[in-house]
């Protein structure tokens, strides 16, 4: 049986080590709050003061900075699951294809900031990489679920060559590409709704169920 000393001394383990997780979310937050004022990088300094803490507890948690750039960007993802609602799969082929843009539009944008710190990570750690790859399968099923209507009649070539496009126009890399361009976001999030559109037209052909949009 445990003694009352050892229970104590066991709470305050537990309380050390809980204080010590928030510390670390509360400095990985803080990077991500520099992240998306739109700073390129992340001195230890300039994250312990956003942080409210020491410059010496960062390095008490984290081994470097690359270490809390990796953590910092693997909660932003992980975060991510949070921000996706359900989208209709039957329906008006116009309302479904402005329920999945508006939410990418809102998802991509929110995620930038992170995606381009992956991308300026010499070495992203597996835990970002199955992280990256986790979202991108998700988005990909989730394309196949809101348009079956319109993939499920084609033949197995088609209905792959038809999703890899519309995964293409809706992931990260194509919302990067018009925001780059100078598009504003409801300007680009439009041009992935008429892509989007168009891409399913054309794959389509004449004797398709739903040629016109309308199940």
């Amino acid at each position: 049986m445990d003694t009352p000393a050892a229970g104590a001394a066991g709470r305050a383990v537990d309380g050390r080590t809980e204080r010590g997780r928030q510390t670390r979310e509360k400095i990985a937050d803080a990077l991500l709050s520099l992240l998306d004022d739109g700073e390129a990088s992340f001195p230890a300094d300039r994250v312990a003061e956003r942080a409210g803490v020491s410059r010496r507890l960062v390095f008490h948690h984290f081994e470097d900075m690359a270490q809390l750039v990796d953590t910092a960007i693997a909660r932003r993802l992980d975060d991510l699951a949070g921000r996706i609602g359900p989208l209709p799969t039957d329906g008006p082929r116009d309302t479904r294809v402005t329920a999945l843009t508006e939410q990418r539009a809102r998802i991509l944008e929110w995620i930038t900031p992170a995606r381009l710190a992956v991308l300026r990570l010499d070495s992203p750690s597996e835990k970002v990489r199955q992280a990256v790859r986790q979202v991108t399968d998700f988005a990909r099923q989730r394309l196949a679920d809101v348009f079956a209507v319109e993939l499920d009649p084609l033949p197995a070539d088609r209905r792959t060559d038809l999703l890899n496009a519309l995964d293409a126009a809706t992931t990260w890399g194509a919302w990067h590409h018009w925001r780059n361009r100078g598009l504003a976001p409801e300007d680009a999030r439009r041009t992935m709704a008429l892509t989007v559109h168009a891409l399913l037209a054309a794959a389509a052909g004449p004797d398709h169920p739903n040629r016109t949009g309308c199940p």
